[in-house]
């Protein structure tokens, strides 16, 4: 009899950590996802430093949930075994603060929540996995086009909750990330 293996600690931790979120949301009525996992202009205190990263693992509903966590679930994984736990685990913390800063700072008046950003980030560092002795992939290009094109238009165009510019800063995050791990393995 073959046995399950926890085979992306921080993938699937984060996966499960998410899910526990919605289900206390949906327990408390919200009330968990609002002050828990959800970033938004507040008086700094604990409670906030903690959602400036927190927020990544809070989802408005279970459709919501389940368009992270199937991207998160495909892409992460590889990206995990190629680049490391512990080196995943830091890009994930430092996308979800870099987002939930940005949306406290510019954002007074609405609230961020979801992975979205997260999943943007490992799609761009996924695009990037080709890369060798500084050569840009085509594929780095497409994904870039393609995306920052979706979200700009979104941007100017689409009238939504989403939030697009969170996705952009996951992205970017995403490319650094990719650019300095891949010079990294060069030096």
């Amino acid at each position: 009899m073959k046995k399950l293996q926890y085979n992306s600690p921080v993938i699937l931790s984060f996966f499960f950590l998410s899910l526990l979120a919605l289900l206390l949301g949906r327990a408390t009525g919200g009330w968990t996802t609002t002050a828990l996992f959800s970033v938004y202009r507040s008086p700094l205190s604990p409670l906030a430093l903690f959602r400036f990263a927190g927020h990544v693992l809070g989802h408005a509903d279970f459709s919501h949930f389940l368009g992270n966590m199937l991207l998160l679930l495909v892409v992460g994984p590889p990206l995990e075994e190629k680049y490391g736990s512990r080196a995943l685990l830091l890009a994930i913390l430092f996308t979800a603060l870099i987002s939930g800063v940005l949306q406290f700072v510019l954002f007074p008046h609405t609230a961020l929540l979801g992975a979205s950003g997260i999943v943007f980030m490992l799609i761009m560092l996924s695009s990037l996995s080709g890369m060798k002795d500084g050569t840009i992939p085509l594929t780095l290009l497409l994904v870039a086009i393609l995306y920052l094109g979706q979200e700009v238009y979104a941007i100017l165009f689409v009238k939504d909750n989403v939030a697009n510019l969170m996705h952009i800063v996951g992205g970017l995050c995403g490319t650094a990330f990719g650019f300095l791990a891949g010079r990294n393995r060069r030096t």
